[in-house]
């Protein structure tokens, strides 16, 4: 099982870098590429985007609409499958509004990942602590959970991407 984490900013290439790895780790293994999506149509743009996602895609993805049980759905995974997690913010968003426990949540993801007999799962997120301090509440406290939730899923894969630009830079392993 190998597990690595995409982290970049907006439309900075982390999920097409994810998709690419998922494709290659899936043609070596013959496994099934899996997609958890964390996203919600909860207007017509959004539903665009991912009807758009979608069909970038192709039909050798089996797309999974998973926007709070992500570490059932982690754990539901089959062997030789890999799986792309899109994406983390996402889910901390619902998790949010569903006033979930972002720290127990993220630990029983995490807890999902080391036990899941996936071949390998690529988690993605955005970064969005190199910004200007928000000016609400709620906006500090997303950014403050997404810093803590990426330590600890930083601190718990096997390999760390950082893309800017379209570029990768390997951080961990």
């Amino acid at each position: 099982m190998s597990l690595t984490f995409v982290l970049g900013g907006a439309r900075s290439g982390k999920t097409r870098y994810a998709l690419a790895e998922a494709d290659r780790l899936a043609a070596e293994g013959g496994g099934r590429r899996v997609l958890l999506a964390t996203a919600e149509a909860l207007d017509g743009e959004m539903a665009a985007r991912i009807a758009r996602h979608q069909a970038e895609r192709g039909p050798e993805w089996t797309t999974l609409e998973i926007p709070l049980a992500l570490p059932r759905a982690v754990a539901a995974l089959q062997p030789r499958d890999v799986a792309v997690i899109d994406c983390l913010t996402l889910w901390l968003s619902n998790l949010m509004h569903a006033e979930a426990e972002i720290a127990e949540e993220t630990q029983a993801l995490i807890a999902a990942l080391h036990q899941s007999p996936a071949d390998a799962v690529i988690l993605i997120s955005n970064e969005v602590g190199q910004g200007i301090v928000p000016d609400n509440a709620l906006a500090r406290r997303f950014r403050d959970e997404a810093g803590w939730m990426h330590q600890a899923i930083a601190g718990a894969v096997d390999r760390m991407v950082v893309i800017q630009a379209g570029l990768p830079q390997v951080l961990k392993g």
